[in-house]
């Protein structure tokens, strides 16, 4: 009653009645949120812009085999980017192959098996390895797991595979170091878990109940309702969340460069060391000068265009999602 009184008076008194929107306040707010979007398009252009005319001199240089070449000889002033972009794509598939169910199974574990008491420090766990320094995960690769990797995991499977036609190729290393085009994927795995799967039990937390009591209503067992129900209605959310881990991965520098091994050689096995176009870029951008320069600056727009395909899939993906 008090509060319809209130209403009351001031209805009855205009010069207390809620004033019109000033139209210059509002031109101002929509000249800004213009201003704001313009000016990220604009860094964007002028980030690409720059990086494509510092890189011009190499692809005028190369041509079109600076994107087929595997060299990289610095006193010959012959540089390829192929060993680069293969690296940078390998790893992060296989970031992409070791992360993505990982982290489907966190979000899942949290949405529905995980009691409530375990709930809370878990996902804070998880959460805080996304705020951990990249630097730290490399140095925490190259002495602690590298190592490890080596004796477990390198040594014992390129003995037992030797010999062996394709398995043998890809599972044997020549010098079993720890360091290696699966180590940086492993390192990437672990980083991009937190992203992916912080986003995915959100989204899972979000579908209606109903439709979960539904199903185990009708007899539904966990894994059905997970595969049935929970992964379509999410579809489209862990696309996005799979797609952000994959930009992470592609993008990635210090860590990689600690733990691939920065050998610019093209080699069949997984277990050798590689490089990557962010790993080179980071070794050797301080020292560059000429034509390597201009070769690092190419690699980098080279990075630019496969991150903007990498957008585009997914933008792709999430359309088909959501048809279907």
């Amino acid at each position: 009653m008090v509060a319809l009184s209130e209403n009351v008076a001031v209805a009855a008194r205009p010069e207390i009645a809620r004033r019109p929107p000033s139209p210059a306040g509002d031109r101002l707010f929509r000249t800004a949120a213009f201003a704001s979007a313009l000016l990220v398009l604009a860094v964007l252009a002028g980030i690409l812009g720059s990086i494509a005319y510092g890189g011009w001199p190499a692809f005028r240089e190369f041509g079109p085999g600076f994107l087929v070449s595997s060299a990289w000889n610095v006193g010959r002033e012959q540089y390829g980017a192929l060993v680069a972009i293969i690296g940078t794509l390998v790893s992060a598939l296989l970031a992409l192959v070791i992360g993505v169910p990982v982290s489907l199974g966190i979000a899942i574990y949290l949405t529905q098996l995980c009691p409530g008491w375990a709930r809370r420090p878990v996902a804070m766990t998880i959460e805080l390895l996304a705020a951990v320094p990249s630097i730290i995960y490399g140095m925490w690769g190259l002495f602690v797991f590298a190592p490890l990797f080596a004796r477990f995991v390198q040594i014992p499977v390129s003995n037992l595979v030797e010999g062996m036609p394709i398995v043998g190729t890809l599972f044997y290393a020549q010098v079993p170091s720890g360091v290696g085009v699966l180590t940086a994927g492993i390192i990437l795995a672990i980083m991009i878990v937190p992203f992916v799967a912080s986003i995915t039990r959100d989204m899972l937390d979000q579908i209606p109940t109903v439709l979960r009591e539904s199903a185990y209503g009708i007899g539904c067992t966990t894994w059905e309702v997970v595969r049935h129900v929970l992964i379509p209605q999410a579809s489209v959310s862990i696309i996005g969340a799979i797609m952000l881990g994959l930009g992470r991965a592609l993008g990635e520098t210090m860590a990689v460069t600690f733990v691939i091994g920065n050998a610019n050689r093209l080699s069949a096995s997984i277990f050798d060391p590689g490089s990557t176009i962010a790993s080179r870029i980071a070794n050797e951008f301080n020292e560059a000068d000429g034509l390597q320069l201009s070769s690092l600056m190419a690699l980098g727009c080279i990075l630019f265009v496969v991150t903007f395909i990498v957008l585009i899939i997914a933008r792709l993906l999430v359309r088909r999602a959501k048809v279907a």
